[in-house]
């Protein structure tokens, strides 16, 4: 595999487990090599709340189909 695309290609492949070793390949070597990271997001006490009555709701939703 020479290019981007077919390595996108490939891991789309993969089995999950497969992924997610491939994920973590990458984060060390990225690391490694002094990749710098992202910033970490701010939110706020009111943007969490939302997130996690929106998950809960899934959650029930998904738990009521057969």
């Amino acid at each position: 595999m020479s290019t981007l695309i077919e390595i996108k290609v490939a891991a789309d492949s993969l089995p999950v487990e497969q992924k997610e070793q491939l994920l973590l390949f990458l984060a060390t070597r990225l690391r490694a090599a002094g990749a710098t990271l992202p910033e970490p997001r701010q939110l706020s006490r009111e943007e969490i709340a939302e997130w996690i009555a929106e998950d809960e709701a899934d959650l029930r939703q998904f738990q009521r189909q057969p």
